[in-house]
């Protein structure tokens, strides 16, 4: 597993590489803390393009996210979800709070309302 991420205005942009399961989440959610906490930013945008797996600690660690950016006022994103984990997205419920897109410009664009791409139409 591997992860980076830049930021972008008030946006943490965060690339996951791999899997997203119980031997992964912890350093996920360590790392993606931190980082946001050092940006200063606003919201996160997960780039899920390149993670062939995730189990229900993935779906912890976006939900825990989700909880803790709501309180702030922030956002959470998904974008480039394959098919394997759209079924998993699907069935756990997290486009309801998640906003899904097909990239990360079209989730930018909807938080300033410049609407490049359907929320929750990746």
């Amino acid at each position: 597993m591997e992860i980076s991420w830049k930021e972008q205005n008030r946006f943490l942009l965060v690339n996951i590489t791999g899997e997203i399961d119980h031997h992964t989440a912890e350093e996920i959610r360590t790392k993606v803390d931190k980082a946001f906490a050092r940006a200063g930013a606003k919201h996160i945008v997960f780039d899920m393009s390149r993670v062939g797996f995730m189990d229900s600690s993935g779906i912890g660690v976006l939900i825990g996210r989700y909880r803790a950016i709501e309180a702030l006022g922030g956002k959470v994103f998904a974008v480039g979800i394959g098919d394997d984990l759209r079924r998993i997205f699907d069935i756990s419920g997290l486009p309801k709070i998640i906003g899904c897109y097909a990239d990360a410009e079209a989730a930018i664009k909807s938080v300033e309302g410049n609407k490049g791409g359907s929320e929750n139409h990746a």
